[in-house]
């Protein structure tokens, strides 16, 4: 049904603004009281165990999804937003305090975000420069966290980016590229600086190097003794 609803709201703008207006009120981002206590639980799904705490800002809405597995952990003064895609967040997760997690965007099993991580699956448009930017479209792109990811504190990911499963992002990095897996990405922009070693079993710093046949860069391992 709220998919039906969701197709009609797309043809006919007319309902579709008297639609938002019952769910949001005019000039918010957050829903209305009855959205969040009486639709949303019939909607989205939160497995055993899941600790979502009270003073959390659940900006989440009911033409799309939002899903949490069990034992996972929402802090406080996080925000979830699932208004322009849908967000899940996976097993054995802490998302930590004063986080800000903006759909589209998919978080994997056992992985742990520090206070103040922004994860944005949204771009605001700016190209019409006689139109207000709050008031131009909206791009989405789909962020991946893979299970067992460590994001550090005031660290930020930008739209479309996938953090490969066991890795890293340090503290105040910025990351607008993917993040291989068994990775330590740091810096503005986020670059891979370690990278897990199978055969010696340990962490290994990654030295880039140039070749004079191509301007791009490649990263091998260095390892040090």
């Amino acid at each position: 049904m709220i998919q039906k609803i969701k197709s009609l709201a797309k043809e006919n703008p007319k309902l579709k603004g008297f639609l938002l207006r019952m769910l949001i009120p005019k000039n918010d981002f957050r829903p209305r009281w009855w959205v969040r206590n009486l639709l949303n639980p019939l909607k989205h799904k939160r497995g055993k165990g899941v600790i979502i705490r009270s003073n959390t800002r659940m900006d989440v809405l009911p033409f799309n999804q939002f899903t949490i597995d069990d034992r996972s952990l929402i802090e406080s003064f996080a925000v979830v937003n699932n208004g322009l895609g849908d967000v899940h967040i996976g097993k054995d997760t802490l998302i930590g305090l004063s986080n800000s997690l903006i759909g589209p965007l998919r978080v994997g099993n056992d992985v742990m975000f520090a206070q103040n991580v922004i994860l944005s699956g949204l771009n605001h448009g700016y190209e019409d420069i006689t139109t207000p930017i709050r008031q131009q479209k909206c791009t989405t792109s789909e962020i991946v966290i893979e299970d067992n990811v460590w994001i550090g504190a005031n660290a930020i990911v930008t739209a479309g980016v996938r953090v490969g499963k066991n890795s890293i992002v340090a503290a105040g990095s910025v990351v607008t590229k993917d993040v291989p897996p068994y990775t330590i990405a740091a810096g503005n922009p986020a670059k891979p600086i370690k990278q897990y070693n199978f055969e010696t079993e340990t962490w290994e710093k990654i030295h880039r190097t140039k070749t004079h046949s191509s301007e791009k860069s490649n990263f091998s391992l260095k390892t040090e003794h």
